[in-house]
């Protein structure tokens, strides 16, 4: 039976695990949620911005009647992956009712405001219900167009009042309930799962490229260089993460790219210390030495012989500071520094309703703190799968 290569090995120890596997598990998942975005979000508008005031804080599974009104300004229609990465806009008004009829040209609807025992009754013309605009004729009290006669307005009237009943009258249920904003919680949660892996990943690229370049650098040439950059590194140590983060947020101000930069520059020095020390311990041995005495030079003696010796060490911290990120991300847009609204973020949203914890409306910020705990709970499971998938020792010890 033929000898499995190092990564064959640790996939298999890995898998062994089987807490650390299901984590792997859900971090696949919210990563397919993030990625379909737009494509499976019952509001598919850009940041899931849909709002109807009137539903405020409704409680989860409350289904709703609404009234589709098409919008009198033009929207287009954009292209499948458009629409999976940045949404539709809604081509319709949602106006929620509990009960509607027609009259001539019109539909009367009894409009939902709050309460269903007082609905404020509203009248829409049909036409304008379905194209958006005012038509240029009617059926009933006003004046037919020369050349439609009154039997032709009927049909039209017909075909109209249909549409209406089969395409543009929709029972709508919120399943995680609405926001403050009357917004569907839902939705919002879904693209929310997209911010936060976008930062922890975002994050982490720069953080390990920082990281390993200053901690390669460090650890190989030793000296002066050294000297420099470990004090560097221990001033940065020193700082608060949190602190340092909102610091250069500050600095660069408020937004998503601000947020990837920030978090990510607040996480290089855990990498660079690693790699500085592994860099030191590994420098030193007779690989390394031949590989100097073959005429090799110094940045294909780091990238090609040191690194990829040290891919264990970096994989098991870049999957920390992946939960590290994510936690330091919802604390940021918590505190109003991270991406700013509408776009959502958990951190945002428990930012808005943490308020209603105290008012029978707890679920508005419970949910997006699960959310939070159960994603950095599963990197820290995979955390710890990988550590001990690239212990050979304790791999060792098993066998």
């Amino acid at each position: 039976m033929a000898e499995l290569t190092p990564s064959k090995r640790t996939w298999q120890a890995f898998k062994r695990n089987k807490i650390a596997l299901a984590g792997l598990v859900f971090i696949i998942l919210t990563l397919l949620v993030a990625i379909l975005g737009y494509l499976i979000m019952p509001d598919q508008s850009p940041h899931a911005n849909n709002m109807a005031i009137q539903l405020s804080i409704k409680k989860p599974g409350s289904s709703f009647m609404m009234l589709e009104v098409r919008k009198s300004e033009p929207v287009d229609t954009v292209g499948f992956f458009t629409r999976m990465l940045f949404g539709q806009p809604s081509f319709y008004r949602d106006v929620p009712i509990t009960g509607y009829r027609f009259v001539q040209d019109s539909i009367i609807v009894n409009e939902y405001i709050g309460d269903e025992d007082k609905p404020e009754r509203k009248a829409y013309n049909i036409f304008e219900v379905v194209n958006g605009i005012k038509p240029r004729y009617h059926y009933g009290s006003v004046l037919l167009n020369p050349g439609i006669s009154v039997n032709r307005s009927k049909e039209i009237y017909k075909r109209f009042t249909d549409k209406i009943v089969a395409d543009q009258i929709v029972s709508r249920t919120f399943w995680l309930g609405t926001d403050i904003y009357g917004r569907d919680m839902l939705s919002r949660m879904l693209l929310g799962t997209r911010i936060s892996l976008a930062v922890g990943l975002m994050s982490v690229l720069i953080s390990m490229l920082l990281g390993v370049t200053i901690g390669a650098i460090a650890g190989f040439f030793g000296g002066w260089i050294d000297a420099c950059l470990s004090w560097l590194m221990n001033i940065l140590w020193s700082l608060p993460a949190l602190l340092l983060v909102i610091a250069i947020s500050f600095a660069l101000g408020k937004g998503l790219w601000q947020i990837f930069i920030a978090v990510g520059l607040s996480m290089w020095v855990e990498v660079a210390r690693l790699v500085r020390g592994q860099v030191m311990s590994l420098k030193q041995v007779e690989y390394i030495e031949a590989a100097r005495a073959l005429g090799f030079n110094n940045t294909r003696i780091i990238t090609r012989h040191i690194l990829p010796n040290i891919t264990g060490p970096i994989l098991v911290l870049a999957s920390s500071n992946f939960a590290s990120a994510i936690l330091l991300e919802a604390g940021l847009s918590f505190l109003g520094f991270g991406a700013q609204p509408p776009m959502p973020t958990w951190g945002g949203m428990i930012k808005e309703h943490y308020g209603y914890i105290v008012m029978n409306s707890a679920y508005l910020a419970i949910i997006p703190g699960l959310a939070i705990m159960l994603l950095v709970y599963a990197f820290n499971l995979v955390t710890v799968g990988l550590r001990d998938a690239f212990d050979i020792k304790s791999q060792s010890t098993r066998i």
